[in-house]
């Protein structure tokens, strides 16, 4: 066999990149489920269970402040549990960001309200969402290099997509799990116990989450780095060191999470909410969520394989600059009390354009940083970037009052984050081809020359 012609695959292969595809998926699918369930809760349970009742206001501020607590404690966990990722394997790293996530909803199901025990409540339910996000920060960036590391030349943003099909599937079963509940029972037993019942299902989540991690293979990639150069003692000072400038373009392009939160947590709250008087009811609005979560799902690896075909740059900057346009229509259309045109725009918006980024950013990123540091240069600028975002529904209550002109201040700041983003990804270099010779390695990203030299290797074995 010529040295330059790489050796026929093992016959398990083809099935190693599904597997772990499915395994990303099922296991993004449950752990966000759990992270989803409060930020439905939040926007409308919340503000009436864990805070006085006198200001609606301050409620629907408090409220929302919670939700961005979790975000705040996500760089923590990415610190935390991409150092555990790219020192101990992406395997044991999902499994316990799995049971972090899982014990710590379910707990948020046995809370007191603020009628029985007063700041206690309040004080219980930020503690519970700070292990949450701390769980989180490592999910996407753990699951998503386990995916890419074991997928096949070509075809990385077609599988790598798969992670972020499952966070969109989690937050349909989210949705799905609160409608029957806001539809079925009334108000009051909907507000006393009904919500509960979603959290206390996460039971279910540790269980399944911790069975199906538990069988994945960890990665070729981090065995074979593990074994030639060992594992760095301190991922995050190397991850800066080498990759600092590709990890502030990942924390301004992570800004589009923008999108989601305007559209699922403010926009509920801006749609349902008495203070702002526009009489959505609870269950219409959770079927925008499960509609638009249903429309991202089916788009997702279509869009994930065309950035095989044309790269991944394109495809972010389009979902940037055409989602966050779009969230001045869907913002207006709430604010008319159009249910139909509101429906349509928030599928627009956020099911079908915003999949761009989506559907791309997690090989996008992988493919930005070297496997000894890939999980925490992932992690850590990522969840900086959403963290930024998550206080965004807090801001728009507090600018952007009832009264006040909601459209344009929301959307304005929607669609500045939106250009900020596409700018860092016109910056960045782009990731999907990989070009090698027979003599080296010439402008191939980290990942495509650990590819090469890998397969040097097994053919000069051969």
């Amino acid at each position: 066999m010529n040295a330059s012609t790489p050796p026929p695959p093992p016959t398990n292969a083809k099935r190693t990149p599904r597997k772990a595809a499915a395994s990303g998926w099922i296991g993004s699918a449950l752990e966000y489920y759990d992270f989803f369930i409060y930020a439905q809760a939040a926007a409308l349970v919340f503000p009436s269970v864990f805070f006085a009742k006198d200001n609606p206001t301050v409620g629907v501020i408090a409220s929302l402040a919670t939700f961005g607590v979790g975000y705040v404690a996500r760089p923590f966990g990415a610190f935390v549990l991409g150092h555990w990722g790219d020192r101990h394997g992406r395997k044991n790293v999902l499994v316990l960001c799995m049971l972090l996530m899982g014990v710590s909803t379910f707990l948020v199901a046995l809370l007191p309200t603020y009628q029985s025990v007063g700041v206690l409540a309040p004080a219980l339910l930020v503690l519970l969402r700070l292990v949450q996000g701390f769980a989180v920060g490592g999910e996407i960036s753990g699951a998503s290099a386990m995916i890419v590391e074991h997928a096949p030349f070509g075809r990385r943003g077609f599988y790598a997509s798969f992670a972020l099909q499952g966070v969109q599937a989690g937050q349909i079963i989210a949705a799905a799990v609160f409608l029957p509940m806001s539809m079925i029972l009334p108000k009051d037993a909907f507000e006393s116990w009904g919500w509960r019942v979603p959290f206390l299902l996460s039971a279910l989540v540790v269980v399944a989450g911790y069975v199906i991690r538990r069988r994945v293979d960890e990665t070729p990639a981090f065995q074979e780095e593990k074994e030639r150069d060992g594992v760095p003692k301190a991922p995050i000072v190397q991850a800066v060191r080498e990759n600092g400038s590709d990890m502030l373009r990942v924390i301004c392009m992570a800004l589009m999470n923008v999108v989601p939160t305007t559209a699922t947590v403010f926009g509920a709250t801006y749609a349902t909410n008495k203070a702002y008087g526009l009489g959505f009811s609870t269950t219409t609005y959770l079927w925008i969520s499960v509609v638009g979560n249903a429309v991202a799902v089916l788009l997702i690896p279509f869009v994930g394989n065309l950035s095989d075909r044309i790269g991944r740059r394109p495809c972010i900057i389009f979902g940037a600059l055409s989602s966050g346009a779009l969230s001045y229509a869907y913002l207006w259309a709430v604010s008319e009390q159009n249910v139909g045109l509101a429906f349509a725009f928030a599928i627009l918006m956020w099911g079908v354009v915003y999949q761009g980024y989506n559907a791309v950013f997690p090989s996008f990123y992988q493919e930005l940083f070297p496997t000894r540091t890939r999980v925490t240069g992932f992690a850590v600028s990522q969840n900086i970037g959403t963290a930024i975002t998550a206080f965004l529904p807090t801001v728009y209550a507090i600018v952007a009052p009832p009264g006040a002109n909601v459209p344009l201040i929301v959307g304005t700041f929607t669609f500045g984050c939106a250009v900020i983003a596409a700018l860092a990804a016109l910056s960045a270099r782009e990731t999907f081809r990989i070009r090698l010779d027979d003599l080296g390695v010439k402008d191939a990203t980290p990942l495509a020359q650990e590819d090469y030299n890998r397969l040097r290797a097994a053919a000069a074995a051969v």
